[in-house]
């Protein structure tokens, strides 16, 4: 098979890893991190776009390095060829290889952020992302901004108050994908939590279903397929995600 695979630049070893593995001939797409971070509807739009500008006589399916992503993905729509996505609920799955190794971790180590190659060396490149989740905060300035108006400390102060997500965790979590050149990632990971006064734990991960989704082995109890002409809805149960007709433009 010919595929076109879009993906989160959070899984770029990884992905690349996979690709050179599948017998499969894989094109690869890579968006910025951060999408999530612009909302729902924006982040839509931009995958969307990425969707549509796929050749569709050039390829067999479109495949997604993506989870539901906060809703990200509700309403994408498949156009002249199938899309094929996990049925995760974001990116620990893919790193965890399953939704159900991801839950039981989850359940079990409440106050946890994960750590991996991925979000370590593309965390800092979030460009325009990351000044559209500070405006989206209501404070309605940009980093630099910030700065030029109230200084550095003070500008510091405020994106940590208003854009700080890890203010409710008390452990770094590294996943080792085994695609890691060597120990830097790790090393970077137990300094931050000595620094933090978090724990420190090291797992190893699954590539399983990075390479079911690169080697279209699609099974349905891990992905979804979505037939031309339908779009992706999120479902409250084990499936995480499902498909239906989408409405005529």
């Amino acid at each position: 098979m010919r595929l076109k695979l879009i993906s989160c630049e959070i899984f770029y070893r990884e992905m690349c890893a996979a690709v050179a593995r599948s017998p499969n001939m894989v094109d690869v797409e890579f968006l910025p991190k951060g999408l999530h971070d612009i909302g729902s509807g924006p982040m839509l739009e931009r995958l969307q776009a990425a969707v549509d500008a796929v050749d569709d006589s050039c390829y067999d399916a479109v495949i997604l390095g993506y989870g539901l992503c906060g809703m990200g993905l509700v309403g994408l729509t498949a156009r002249g060829i199938p899309v094929v996505l996990p049925r995760a609920h974001d990116c620990i799955t893919h790193f965890l290889g399953s939704k159900e190794r991801y839950a039981e971790y989850f359940q079990n180590h409440p106050g946890v952020y994960f750590k991996t190659t991925g979000w370590i060396e593309r965390g800092s490149a979030l460009g325009q992302l990351t000044q559209q989740a500070l405006r989206k905060s209501g404070l309605g300035y940009s980093y630099q901004e910030l700065v030029e108006k109230y200084g550095e400390d003070n500008a510091r102060f405020l994106y940590e108050q208003l854009c700080d997500t890890t203010r409710n965790y008390q452990q770094f979590t590294y996943i080792e994908m085994g695609v890691e050149a060597d120990a830097r990632f790790e090393r970077a990971t137990r300094e931050e939590a000595a620094r933090r006064g978090w724990r420190f734990e090291k797992i190893r991960g699954d590539m399983s279903l990075i390479e079911k989704l690169v080697d279209s082995e699609w099974d349905d109890a891990d992905f979804l397929v979505v037939p031309p002409g339908w779009r992706v809805v999120a479902r409250y149960d084990e499936s995480v995600v499902g498909a239906e007709e989408a409405p005529h433009e």
